[in-house]
């Protein structure tokens, strides 16, 4: 499949700019796939479907399960390492522990690729989507559809993570910047977690009486949040936002109790990544960052979530 198909973008590389930063590959042909977590929804969907096109391309792929040890990850990219690899594909556990990791794959000559986290340093290319833009979605939404003077909560990700920070500040610029009505009731960092969205969203409930809205910077924080208002019987008009369009966000857009989810798409990032590596791998390195937009999903547009 084509990147014109797709319509994906090649971005110029941050990388590139930097003096001296050559991401030209080793001579080994092995992929290696590191993943900060395989029971993640979003993440199980990559890398899916970067199996799926590795497989069909040919291309021989190491997986490695961090299981969300930010440590485990860094031993096991360490071996990876040392064994030699023509590239690996990188879900940061913790964005910022990684970087010294990193840093000895460029010294090895081995280029990262992250998909979807983002690391705070080191020579890399990415197979991404501007968390920004999704946060901006989830603003423009929620400014267009929110009662006045309505009351939200903002359930945020892992906060040292960029795409977690992206996601509030796109928000917060598309919604509450431009609607000074709206109230901000509460703002917690829910680390992407369904139980903890759930546990924050009672806690919530108990403080505030009144709550029309909660955004969310993933599907999972949100379907914590609609768990909670449900059986609290408190979902009915309350606007609940999320991103990545997992199938269960999907079906909870379907149902009503979801008003929109972003569509982060996985299909295209995983095989995005592929094709990053292949490159290094066929000796012909790519010279950019691989850009995917994002969409937004409400009951008006769920066939397009297919696509």
């Amino acid at each position: 499949m084509s990147l014109k198909k797709w319509g994906l973008a090649l971005l110029p590389a941050a990388c590139l700019a930097l003096s001296g930063c050559s991401l030209t590959g080793s001579s080994s042909d092995r992929v290696v796939y590191a993943n900060y977590d395989d029971s993640d929804g979003f993440c199980a969907q990559l890398k899916d479907a970067f199996a799926k096109k590795a497989q069909a391309d040919g291309i021989e792929v190491t997986f490695l399960d961090a299981k969300g040890d930010g440590n485990l990850q860094i031993d096991q990219l360490n071996e990876v390492i040392s064994d030699g690899a023509g590239a690996i594909i990188l879900l940061a556990a913790d964005g910022s522990s990684i970087v010294k990791t990193i840093e000895k794959a460029n010294d090895a000559g081995i280029p990262i690729i992250t998909v979807n986290r983002s690391v705070a340093g080191g020579k890399v290319l990415r197979a991404f989507s501007d968390d920004v833009e999704a946060g901006r979605m989830q603003g423009e939404y929620m400014a267009a559809h929110l009662p006045p003077n309505a009351k939200i909560v903002y359930l945020q990700g892992d906060g040292t993570q960029g795409s977690a920070v992206g996601r509030w500040e796109g928000f917060k610029a598309a919604c509450l910047d431009r609607r000074s009505d709206i109230q901000l009731l509460s703002f917690v960092d829910a680390g992407w977690s369904k139980a903890e969205a759930l546990k924050t969203m009672m806690l919530w409930m108990s403080m505030f009486p009144e709550i029309d809205g909660v955004v969310a910077g993933n599907d999972d924080m949100a379907l914590g949040a609609v768990a909670a208002l449900k059986g609290a019987g408190r979902l009915e008009g309350c606007l609940i936002s999320g991103v990545d369009a997992t199938a269960a966000g999907l079906a909870a857009v379907e149902a009503g109790e979801m008003a929109q989810t972003i569509k982060q798409d996985a299909k295209a990032q995983g095989e995005g990544a592929l094709t990053l590596a292949e490159g290094f791998i066929k000796g012909n390195p790519p010279s950019g960052d691989l850009a995917v937009p994002f969409t937004s999903i409400t009951q008006d547009n769920l066939a397009q979530a297919a696509k």
